[in-house]
């Protein structure tokens, strides 16, 4: 296969840490071509996407004293050049949130690829899986989401009114605010009734009523973790636990949190399994679901992360899985 990754810059990713990098790996491992690029150098010509691809090697990170290291240098990179992306196999839209104007703008760059999406099921003539489905990326804001499954949520208000904020405040005494554009636990805020700061965190927050944001019940499980869990064409195929550092309430990792081993649920199952249909029919290949005490609170479909860290601490290769997965979908 010939596989394109839009990427962060490639010299600022984490060999050790980034799930990019880690399914990268895995398909120079077994014999594919890889290629990258950013959202910069992306561009339509004669209506079609090209990209400013450069072949590149990843060379794979090994386990030492239970930790991943990775070799110096980890990847190499040969000379661009302007290619359409149709002549490629797979096209894996990889770039970090925020979904800012440029990311958006790049995806409708990529509706522009001869591609197919659409459930994931290949149309007459076409080759090229752009993965996850750009329309899919647009219409499933990672937080905003997640309210297609109120069953399996705690209870949840998005607003930009204060006064509404604080009711909810007051009815569930202890509450989370999350921005909808953040990753990685940015501007995620706990409050409570009582804090003399309430009103101020909200005006910032909200842009002073300009800017919805979510609210959620606080879940006292979170202190035990945060469950992410990766779903691959609507299954699930690995998960981690994410734990708060002393004196946090975010498991995020770049939040500071811990990672440890975790089995997968019946009632998770169960979330996955609602979720499925849903995934499949927006075209979301590959995404990440956060689970707190048996509650969904996120989907993360931009670029989620954990492979790493559920390599690791399973002894798996969640990469490979992914891999032959692709091969067999593109595979005449």
């Amino acid at each position: 296969m010939k596989l394109a990754f839009i990427l962060d810059p490639l010299a600022g990713l984490d060999p050790t840490h980034d799930t990019t990098v880690a399914l990268m790996e895995a398909a120079c491992q077994a014999g594919h071509e890889v290629f990258t690029t950013t959202i910069a150098h992306l561009a339509i010509q004669a209506g079609k996407c090209y990209a400013r691809l450069s072949p590149t090697q990843i060379y794979p990170v090994r386990l030492v004293d239970g930790q991943w290291v990775a070799p110096q240098p980890w990847y190499a990179v040969e000379e661009p050049r302007w290619l359409p992306l149709e002549e490629m196999d797979v096209v894996w839209m990889r770039t970090d949130p925020p979904v800012t104007p440029q990311y958006l703008y790049a995806t409708y760059l990529l509706d522009y690829v001869d591609c197919w999406f659409e459930s994931l099921s290949p149309a007459k003539g076409k080759r090229t899986l752009v993965l996850n489905s750009p329309r899919g990326i647009r219409s499933a804001n990672e937080k905003l989401y997640a309210l297609r499954f109120l069953e399996v949520m705690p209870p949840t208000i998005v607003t930009s009114d204060r006064q509404q904020i604080r009711q909810f405040v007051a009815q569930e005494e202890k509450a989370v605010l999350k921005p909808l554009g953040g990753k990685g636990g940015e501007g995620i805020l706990f409050l409570t009734p009582a804090d003399p700061n309430l009103n101020s965190i909200i005006e910032i927050s909200t842009d002073r009523g300009k800017t919805p944001v979510m609210v959620q019940r606080f879940l006292p499980e979170a202190k035990l973790g945060d469950k992410r869990i990766i779903l691959l064409e609507g299954e699930p195929i690995g998960a981690v636990n994410r734990i708060p550092s002393q004196g946090e309430f975010r498991g995020n990792m770049a939040a500071g949190g811990t990672v440890a081993a975790t089995a997968i649920t019946e009632r998770e199952k169960y979330i996955c399994q609602l979720l499925a249909p849903h995934l499949l029919a927006d075209g979301l290949f590959f995404v990440g679901i956060d689970v707190i005490g048996g509650y969904l609170t996120e989907v993360n479909v931009t670029s989620p992360t954990g492979v790493r860290e559920i390599d690791r601490l399973h002894n798996v290769c969640l990469g490979k899985v992914v891999m032959q997965k692709l091969a067999a979908k593109i595979s005449p």
